[in-house]
């Protein structure tokens, strides 16, 4: 039968087969690669995977869970102090005191135990002389508008000459570590196998959910990307910044009777709590924490920490010279960063920057 002139054809679509199955599934399956790498943690959480494959297959012994109880002591602080610091870092600033807050709190706590207090007053006394760091470097940058570097880096010099002078330069053992605590505040507080782990999970969950769904994370993020846009919308930006210095130097004097009561003792050694500021910046820094400030996550900062431990862990199992030990760690920073730079870019260009 004739079609009558003028009027249309219908459009033919071309037929459903496997190949065009096979297409769809495989863009599919692109777009979800795609979208997982674009997510602020996605491409470290990648860099961390790769990392712990390598080592699986080339360092003997790594992945075994005798190995991985060797690697939580190492990376759930760092995952703890990084946590803290990205919320100060969000605010466009950093905290270089957290070393010297690491090192002086377990000393504080030693002291506070001798005099008479017992273990868990003395614990909670500690954190508020820490606290009492952050409200300080808080009230020296968001009042008398001295740089957080500036600040913070003569609070790290100050702190650790006072550790110095109230330790005598000799380390003491660690209240609550004797035998007759071991199975209850140690056990706790950083003497058990997977007691940093869990603080570190608790702490990485509960500040993420403070992060996201709180007025205090909305604020923290909103006066990182404009300050003056939020104090005119009402934000009182002073108060953000000093609440998220305390938090940052709470977590560090935390970590500092974490680490002291694993130890057994603590040790006034400014060098190695230096050593731990820096990796805990780099943590927060590799899982995704801008610098400049407006954006960040705790559990990039989680991550971060993870793949730094891995590292860490997987080059001395490969039994690498402690001499070449910080030269395979820094340059594994900068490929880790060179790569979340490069996916930073990704999301910006797919919008989701």
């Amino acid at each position: 039968m004739a079609v009558a002139s003028g009027s249309e054809v219908p459009a033919q679509s071309p037929p459903e087969g496997p190949a065009s199955t096979s297409r769809a599934l495989g863009g599919g399956a692109l777009k979800i690669v795609r979208g997982f790498l674009t997510l602020r943690e996605g491409s470290i959480i990648v860099v961390a995977i790769v990392t712990a494959v390598y080592f699986s297959a080339n360092a003997k012994n790594f992945a075994t869970l005798s190995n991985f109880k060797t690697l939580l002591p190492y990376f759930a602080p760092l995952a703890i102090l990084g946590a803290g610091e990205v919320f100060v870092m969000i605010n466009g600033e950093i905290d270089l005191s957290i070393g010297a807050v690491y090192l002086l709190s377990p000393f504080v706590f030693y002291k506070l135990n001798q005099a008479g207090v017992p273990l868990i007053p003395a614990v909670v006394l500690s954190l508020f002389v820490s606290m009492a760091v952050g409200a300080i470097n808080g009230f020296f940058v968001a009042v008398i508008g001295i740089s957080s570097f500036v600040t913070t880096l003569g609070m790290l010099f100050t702190l650790d000459g006072l550790t110095l002078i109230i330790s005598h330069t000799a380390p003491v053992a660690t209240p609550g570590t004797s035998a007759l605590h071991v199975n209850s505040f140690a056990q706790v507080f950083g003497g058990g196998t997977y007691s940093e782990l869990i603080w570190a999970l608790g702490i990485v969950v509960i500040l993420q959910a403070v992060l996201t769904f709180t007025r205090w994370g909305v604020y923290t993020v909103a006066v990182g990307g404009n300050r003056l846009g939020s104090a005119e919308a009402g934000i009182r930006v002073r108060l953000v910044l000093i609440r998220n210095f305390v938090l940052c130097a709470t977590c560090a004097g935390l970590v500092g009777i974490l680490e002291a009561v694993r130890a057994v003792t603590a040790t006034p050694d400014p060098s190695g709590s230096n050593d731990i500021l820096f990796q805990g910046i780099a943590a927060a820094v590799i899982g995704g924490t801008l610098l400049r400030g407006g954006s960040g996550t705790v559990v990039g900062a989680l991550i971060g920490a993870l793949f730094l431990g891995v590292l860490h862990d997987g080059l001395i199992i490969q039994g690498v010279s402690a001499n070449y030990l910080d030269l395979y760690l820094g340059l594994a920073i900068l490929i880790a960063m060179s790569v979340n730079v490069y996916v930073q870019r990704v999301r910006t260009g797919s919008g989701l920057g």
